[in-house]
């Protein structure tokens, strides 16, 4: 007996373990970043533009402000070279300008003065080409106030209108308190000078190095005075000290 077989294959059904939703959100999937816009990387690029432009500007300015600062610094010390150079400059003028004037600051020049009949001269002392400088001029002489060597001189004018041949004397005198007498420092004398019946004029000059003292008091002596011509420039007295 012949037995039939049939056989019933069970079905399979295979299942995947992952075929729920949840497990198949777990697995990884690669994804590629969104593309950048073009706009925004134009912005960041101009952005970085402008800071450097930025940074560029305040570096120059800040370059040109420490080049002014240095220039300023330099004609600073420049202009307390040039200062200190002038005042050494000044002060060494300064020097020589108390020099000269000690040198020539004791000084006198006297001019005549008209109208008088003393034997002893009367000068002017203010007016005109006259003048004293540290050099006092008290009653009709000058008196010295400082010792040293001082060059004096004297001229006198002498004219007439009668020829008399008198004889015409012109002396500088030096006295001191110390001493009784004067003592003559110069004189002149002027003898056979004109000829009878004419006029005549004639000049007497007296100069010389002296060393005077302090105190020392210098004047003039003529022995005609009515025969001098008092005008400036022909009669006068003076001195200065060396």
């Amino acid at each position: 007996m012949q037995q039939n077989l049939n056989y019933v294959y069970p079905q399979i059904f295979w299942v995947d373990s992952c075929a729920s939703p949840t497990c198949a959100s777990s697995a990884p999937i690669a994804t590629c970043p969104p593309p950048v816009p073009e706009r925004r990387r134009r912005k960041q690029s101009n952005k970085r533009d402008g800071t450097c432009l930025c940074f560029l500007v305040v570096f120059l300015l800040v370059l040109l402000a420490l080049a002014g600062v240095g220039l300023g610094m330099f004609q600073i010390v420049q202009l307390q070279k040039e200062l200190a150079e002038l005042r050494e400059v000044t002060s060494v003028w300064l020097l020589i300008d108390v020099e000269v004037k000690k040198v020539i600051r004791k000084a006198a020049h006297l001019t005549g003065k008209a109208d008088q009949k003393a034997l002893t001269l009367e000068w002017v002392a203010t007016l005109g080409h006259a003048f004293t400088s540290n050099i006092q001029y008290r009653h009709r002489s000058l008196v010295i106030n400082e010792t040293g060597l001082y060059f004096v001189y004297s001229k006198v004018f002498f004219r007439g209108k009668i020829c008399n041949n008198l004889p015409l004397d012109h002396i500088v005198f030096k006295q001191n308190p110390a001493y009784p007498a004067s003592q003559v420092l110069m004189e002149d004398r002027k003898m056979s000078y004109c000829a009878a019946g004419k006029m005549w004029a004639r000049g007497s000059y007296l100069g010389a190095l002296f060393n005077l003292t302090k105190s020392d008091s210098l004047y003039v002596n003529v022995s005609e005075t009515t025969l001098v011509n008092f005008e400036e420039s022909k009669t006068f007295f003076g001195l200065y000290k060396l």
